[in-house]
Parts: C-alpha cells; sequence; structure tokens
C-alpha cells in the first residue's frame, strides 16, 4: 500500500471510530432516556413494585449513568431481560446498557463483543435446598433435579462441577427468577442453583425463608459486571467512569448526604475532581464536570447503594466480603481521577 492509499485508509477508519464512538451518547442526548436492560425481577437488585417502579443495586447503576448523562436519574426506561434475552437486547440496540447480574467471561467479553465496564459485585454460584432435605453441601447432591436458567454460566459451572466430583443430576429448565421460584417451592426440583446472591434474593421473597438453606460450597467465580456494545469506548467510558465514581465516593466519605458541602470544595484535590470543583474530567467524554456529582447523588455512593437494597440490615442480609472497600480487605477499587 502507498502512502497516499494509507493515510486514507487511517482516515476512512478514524472517521468510522470517531462516529461509533459519539453514536450512544448523541442518542441517549436526542431520545431523552436511557435504555437500560435490568432483570424481570430479583428482589434486592432490580423488580418493579406495586406501582411499576423499580428499585434496587442494579437500578441504581441505571440512575446514576441516566443522571450523569442527562441529569436526571429517573430518566430510565427499564427493559425486563432473561438470561436468554439479555444480550440479544444489547447488541440489538435495545437498550443502551445492561445492569442485570451477567459475568463477565472471555467468551462473552470476545466472541459476543460486547464490553464489560468493571465489576460490580464479586460473587460465586451455589445450591439453595430445602432444610428437611438434610442435605449440608453440594456433595450429597448426587442424582438430584436442579433448577437452572438457560442461557447463564450457571449451566456449563453446574454441569462441570458433577463431573468432577462423578456424580449425576436431573436439570429443570428455567427461564426467569420468577419461573424457578414457582417451580422450587413445588417441590419440582431438589435445589436451586444460581449465583449466592440470587440465591439470598430468592430466600428473601419466601413466605418462610427459614424453612430453606444455602449449602456452603461456592462452585465458581461470578464477577458481575455491566456491559456495553464493543466499539463505543466514549459510552463505555462513561459507564466505566460512573461507577468508579461510586466506588471512590465511598472510599472517601461522599455521601448523598454531605455531597453538597463537599462540593463547596476541600483540601483533598481527588475528591475536588471527582465532585468537579477542580479541573474539568467530564470534558474528556462529552458531559460536564458534574457528571460525578450527580450520579453520586442520585443513589449514593457504592456502599449506600449495598446497603439500602442488598446489605445485612436488609431481608437479603448479604455481607458486603469481596464486595468491601480495597481499604477494609474487599476487591473493591476505583483507578485514580486525575
Amino acid at each position: 500500500m502507498n502512502r497516499t492509499v494509507f493515510l486514507g485508509a487511517l482516515t476512512v477508519a478514524g472517521l468510522v471510530a470517531s462516529f461509533a464512538s459519539a453514536s450512544t451518547l448523541d442518542e441517549v442526548k436526542a431520545r431523552g432516556v436511557l435504555n437500560c436492560g435490568v432483570n424481570v425481577g430479583l428482589v434486592g437488585f432490580a423488580a418493579p413494585d406495586a406501582n411499576g417502579k423499580w428499585t434496587g443495586f442494579d437500578v441504581a447503576i441505571c440512575k446514576a449513568v441516566a443522571a450523569a448523562v442527562l441529569g436526571d436519574p429517573n430518566k430510565v426506561k427499564y427493559v425486563p431481560t432473561t438470561g436468554e434475552t439479555r444480550f440479544t437486547s444489547l447488541s440489538s440496540g435495545e437498550i443502551d446498557l445492561l445492569a442485570r447480574n451477567s459475568t463477565w467471561t472471555f467468551s462473552r467479553d470476545v466472541d459476543l463483543k460486547f464490553t464489560f465496564t468493571g465489576v460490580n459485585y464479586y460473587d460465586g454460584q451455589g445450591f439453595m435446598v430445602r432444610k428437611d432435605l438434610g442435605v449440608t453441601s453440594a456433595k450429597e447432591l448426587g442424582g438430584a433435579t436442579i433448577c437452572i436458567q438457560t442461557g447463564t454460566t450457571t449451566e456449563l459451572n453446574l454441569a462441570d462441577y458433577f463431573k468432577t466430583h462423578k456424580m449425576t443430576y436431573t436439570p429443570i429448565a428455567i427461564k426467569t427468577d420468577a419461573e424457578g421460584k414457582q417451580q422450587f417451592l413445588a417441590g419440582a426440583c431438589d435445589a436451586y442453583t444460581t449465583d449466592r446472591s440470587g440465591l439470598a434474593a430468592l430466600r428473601a421473597g419466601f413466605e418462610k425463608p427459614d424453612d430453606y438453606v444455602i449449602l456452603p460450597e461456592v462452585i465458581s467465580k461470578e464477577p458481575l459486571s455491566p456491559l456495553v456494545r464493543q466499539g463505543d469506548d466514549q459510552w463505555a467510558d462513561i459507564v466505566r467512569w460512573t461507577e468508579n465514581a461510586l466506588i471512590a465516593a465511598e472510599e472517601y466519605g461522599i455521601t448523598s448526604a454531605n455531597i453538597e458541602e463537599m462540593a463547596k470544595g476541600t483540601t483533598n484535590p481527588e475528591i475536588n475532581r471527582i465532585l468537579g470543583t477542580e479541573g474539568n474530567l467530564g470534558a474528556m467524554f462529552g458531559l460536564d464536570k458534574e457528571w460525578a456529582k450527580r450520579a453520586i447523588a442520585a443513589s449514593g455512593n457504592y456502599g449506600e447503594i449495598f446497603e439500602a437494597n442488598i446489605g445485612v440490615s436488609t431481608p437479603i442480609g448479604l455481607a458486603r466480603g469481596l464486595n468491601a472497600q480495597w481499604t477494609q480487605g474487599g476487591l473493591m477499587y476505583a483507578p485514580p481521577f486525575r
């Protein structure tokens, strides 16, 4: 290729990349609403109430992004997706962002052409059984019938676990958590398997949650992350750094209660950069300087979101564990804002 043709190719490639990088942000701004894919209904993570109002840990991510981009956390259209439909909804453009308990894996990242924006919950697959079954370990489930949601990593993990331990099982395929709950409570399966956070959320909705036990084994790594389509780096950066802002806010003590006061300026340059009182990081990806301030104010910092929706004081009852800040022995860690 001669130099002229080579430069021409670079120019075309650059234009294509430029158009792609701006498209989602431009579309969301023009539409005036963020189309956010969520679970069809998982208490604590994403579920509508009797009035159709969505709440939950994943819902808070949608609100934060909407606040950062559109200036209003309520400008969100929640699109319920199942394990089988979620990726099609994202790749087709039906949704701008998938904020649903989805595991970051090699094939989803590389082969399905998605970009995972950062782990917002470190999880692992487990099993739930009726207490009166008398089972205390997953290794006692040989020959059991197990309810499992199709289109998920749990299918493969389950097969691997039973193969490794030379046990057999009969899968009972389900499409949604609601269907799984119904089948499990009706006795159609001996055990229910999914992420342990999902098991805790399901159990919390049972009439008699104490009649069910989550077994101690964690049989996989399930790093859950929001995701967007590949090829739009600007949009991926916006979602990624919105999440980072929530995590950093907890580390630096920025809360929904004190954010207005801290936004007046502090002695910590990092806090000032996050809240837009020093510099203008937002301009680097097409937003104003207060994007992160609005994102944090929407539902609070990461810790506030966790405790309000799935923490130990809620019916879900999840301890922070690996999802604690890095300063508290966990894995939550935001890169520097500078």
